[in-house]
C-alpha cells in the first residue's frame, strides 16, 4: 500500500531527444523515410509471398512473417516517435505506454525464435536437401511460427506487468523515445534486483537460447559446405544463408547488448540511439538483405509487374 494509487494512471513524458532539440528535425526526417522504406520493403514481400504460388515454400512462410513482425514492430514505435519528434508534446497516456510494451515486447520476443526457426529451416535445407519437402511439411512450419508467438507471449505477459506495477515514486519521466522496459526498470524508486533477475532469465532464454541454436545450425551448416566439392554448389549454399546470417547478427548484435546488461549499467544516450537502431534501421533493411541477391523474389516481382501490365494493355 506504500505505492501511489494514482501513479498508475497518469501520463508519461518521453524526453526522447528533446535535450538536442537541433537534432529532432533531422531524426524526424531520418526515422520518416526509414519508416517509409519499412512499410514498402516488408509489405512487398508479405504480398508476393501470398501472391506468387513459386513462393509458397518455408522459407518464404517465414521470411513472409519477419515481414509481417518487422512491419508490426515499427509501427507499434514510429507514429508516437514522430508525433513527439514533431512538436512540443512529448507526452503518452499511461494505457498507451502499456499497450507500446506489451506489443513491443511481443513482437520482439517472437522475432528472436523466428530467426532460429528461420535457420533450422536453412540447415534442413543444406544439410538434408533430398529430405527438405519431407521435414519441412506445412503443418510443423505452422507450429513453429505457433512455438514463436507463443514464447513472444509468455514472455511479454510475464515481464510486462513486473515492469509497469513497480514504484515510480510519482516520477512520470521517461529518459527514452518509447516505453522500454530498461528504461521504464531504470527510472523506479524501489530495488529492482527481483525484476531484473527475472528479466535476465528470460533474457537468456529468449536470446542466448535461439542464438545458440543458430550456431549451432550454422556450424553444421558450414560443416556440410566444406564437403561440398564444386564452387557452384557452395556459392549456391553460402548464398541460400548468407542473408539469413546478416539478419541475425544485425538484431541479435544490438538487442541482447541492450537487454544483457544491469539496469544501474544502462546508458539512456547509448540504449536511444541502439533502440533505433534495431525498431527503426533494421526492419527497413532487412527486405534489402533479402532481396538483393534473391533470384526467387526478384523473380516474382518481375512477374507481377509483368501481369499487371499485360492486364492493363488488355
Amino acid at each position: 500500500m506504500a505505492r501511489d494509487n494514482d501513479s498508475y494512471q497518469q501520463a508519461f513524458t518521453l524526453v526522447g531527444f528533446s535535450d538536442r532539440p537541433q537534432l529532432e528535425i533531422i531524426l524526424f526526417a531520418f526515422v520518416l523515410v526509414f519508416y517509409i522504406l519499412t512499410l514498402l520493403g516488408n509489405s512487398a514481400i508479405i504480398f508476393l509471398s501470398i501472391l506468387d504460388a513459386r513462393l509458397h515454400t518455408p522459407m518464404y512462410f517465414f521470411l513472409g512473417n519477419l515481414s509481417f513482425l518487422d512491419l508490426c514492430f515499427t509501427t507499434s514505435i514510429v507514429p508516437q516517435l514522430l508525433w513527439n519528434l514533431w512538436g512540443p508534446e512529448k507526452t503518452i497516456t499511461y494505457h498507451g505506454c502499456v499497450a507500446q510494451l506489451y506489443i513491443y515486447m511481443v513482437l520482439g520476443s517472437t522475432e528472436c525464435v523466428l530467426l532460429a526457426v528461420m535457420s533450422y529451416d536453412r540447415y534442413v535445407a543444406v544439410c538434408r536437401p533430398l529430405h527438405y519437402t519431407v521435414i519441412m511439411h506445412p503443418r510443423l512450419c505452422l507450429q513453429l511460427v505457433t512455438v514463436s508467438w507463443f514464447c513472444g507471449f509468455l514472455n511479454s505477459f510475464v515481464m510486462c506487468p513486473q515492469t509497469m506495477q513497480l514504484s515510480r515514486c510519482g516520477h512520470h519521466t521517461v529518459d527514452h523515445f518509447l516505453c522500454e522496459m530498461p528504461a521504464l526498470i531504470a527510472m523506479s524508486c524501489e530495488d529492482t534486483m527481483l525484476v531484473e533477475a527475472f528479466a535476465f532469465a528470460l533474457g537468456v532464454a529468449l536470446l542466448l537460447v535461439p542464438l545458440s541454436l543458430i550456431l549451432i545450425s550454422y556450424s553444421m551448416i558450414a560443416a556440410t559446405v566444406l564437403r561440398i566439392k564444386s564452387a557452384a554448389g557452395c556459392k549456391k549454399a553460402f548464398n541460400t544463408c548468407s542473408s539469413h546470417l546478416m539478419v541475425v547478427s544485425l538484431f541479435y548484435g544490438t538487442i541482447i547488448y541492450m537487454y544483457l546488461q544491469p539496469a544501474n549499467s544502462y546508458s539512456q544516450d547509448q540504449g536511444k540511439f541502439l533502440t533505433l537502431f534495431y525498431t527503426i534501421i533494421t526492419p527497413s533493411i532487412n527486405p534489402l538483405i533479402y532481396t538483393l541477391r534473391n533470384k526467387d523474389v526478384k523473380g516474382a516481382m518481375r512477374r507481377l509487374l509483368k501481369g499487371e501490365k499485360g492486364a492493363r494493355e488488355a
